[in-house]
């Protein structure tokens, strides 16, 4: 006798299987190796911010925090990250596209009423932040996605013109110009040097003419040059860059790199072990923020900075592969955005690093990801959220789906 199942499928169901599987897959894939190695430099990020901060309680200025302070509010800030990437990746890239002039608009208001008095806050002589009761923000890192959004959209929109002056690279131009007006009225030099590196390089990946880009390149270093001579504070601080040692630079201009070389020599190979930093015993000051890196190399040792090197290297890297793809499959835009958040990374990367090694003048630019900063990681995970965003839609439609 033959054995029946107690239930049989019915048509419709096997039609709709097969119907399934032919279609191609929505599933929501994402690229997981980059969603690690960003949690682990968010991660080692808290871990060496509580290190640096925890002796800070000792010092009058911040004597009423508790030594978890920085800790805590930095775990703040990285959850409402995830949270906010989260959200943004949802986001389609054909959306963003259409949003970036607006997005542009709003975060150049935001620049400006950093600059009105009793709005912007000041903190050690810059007005670079607005008070938001619960954190402040801090819009010339917002504007540094934002550039990257709209040097994309404008330069699809203008992709005939890439070869002309006037109309390929003067109203860019122009616009970079306004927010570097506004940044270095804060003053923010090296937040202008981030987006300019922005502007230009997407600009020069979406095809401007190579030799216009050669002199414009000119150009701003004759004009970043102009504005260090002119400034006796940045005079001060690259001559003590450029001669450290020397008694007079080492207790005031060069202060800072001449304790974040101390740090560095101290943590040799291995490093002296983590939470066992002498340096940032009050003797290197903001050692949770601009010199994070100076603690990891005297924590960690070189092997500990070659890490987070070699992960923030595979992070710009892997920006630039997808880009790759997504002009591959004629997604521009997409793919300008992706290398361009590979720019921003890769440049604040190696201007913080930079400085901390002393190959840089001193520069108040943060370690992306990893230092102390509400503003600054939120908007890096949204960055890296928008990368994400880009994978996952390059990999739906080489599945030969639609978004």
């Amino acid at each position: 006798m033959a054995f029946q199942l107690p239930f049989k499928f019915s048509g419709t169901s096997a039609d709709a299987v097969a119907a399934g599987r032919a279609r191609p897959s929505r599933m929501m894939e994402y690229d997981q190796p980059l969603v690690w190695v960003t949690v682990l430099l968010v991660l080692l990020g808290l871990v060496m911010v509580y290190s640096a901060s925890i002796a800070l309680p000792d010092s009058p200025k911040f004597s009423n925090y508790e030594n978890a302070y920085f800790l805590k509010r930095q775990a703040i800030f990285v959850t409402i990250a995830f949270i906010a990437a989260a959200f943004v990746f949802r986001i389609p890239v054909a959306v963003l596209q259409r949003t970036a002039p607006f997005m542009f608009i709003g975060t150049l208001v935001l620049l400006v009423l950093v600059l009105v008095p009793g709005i912007g806050v000041v903190v050690n002589g810059g007005r670079r932040w607005l008070n938001l009761r619960v954190f402040n923000l801090q819009p010339s890192e917002l504007m540094k996605v934002v550039m990257v959004l709209y040097a994309a959209d404008f330069t699809v929109r203008k992709q005939q013109f890439m070869h002309k002056l006037t109309k390929g690279f003067a109203p860019m131009a122009g616009a970079v110009g306004l927010v570097g007006v506004l940044l270095l009225l804060e003053p923010d030099l090296g937040a202008t040097g981030v987006i300019v590196c922005i502007a230009m390089g997407v600009l020069f990946l979406g095809g401007f003419n190579a030799i216009w880009f050669g002199g414009i390149a000119g150009v701003l270093v004759m004009a970043f040059s102009t504005i260090i001579a002119l400034s006796p504070f940045r005079r001060e601080r690259l001559f003590a860059y450029l001669d450290p040692w020397q008694e007079d630079n080492a207790l005031n201009k060069a202060y800072q790199l001449t304790h974040s070389l101390i740090a560095f020599g101290r943590g040799e190979f291995t490093g002296v072990g983590l939470g066992g930093s002498l340096e940032k015993l009050h003797y290197l000051p903001e050692a949770h923020t601009d010199f994070l890196m100076a603690v990891i190399g005297e924590e960690l040792g070189l092997a500990g900075v070659l890490v987070v090197i070699a992960m923030f290297y595979w992070l710009v890297k892997r920006a630039f592969d997808i880009g790759r793809q997504a002009i591959a499959l004629d997604q521009t835009f997409a793919g300008l955005v992706a290398k361009g958040i590979g720019i921003w990374i890769g440049i604040q990367t190696f201007i913080n690093m930079g400085v901390n090694l002393g190959l840089l003048p001193t520069k108040g630019l943060t370690l992306p990801l990893m230092s102390y900063g509400g503003t600054g990681v939120v908007v890096n995970c949204i960055g890296l959220a928008i990368l994400l965003r880009i994978d996952y839609e390059n990999r739906v439609m080489m599945k030969g789906g639609r978004v």
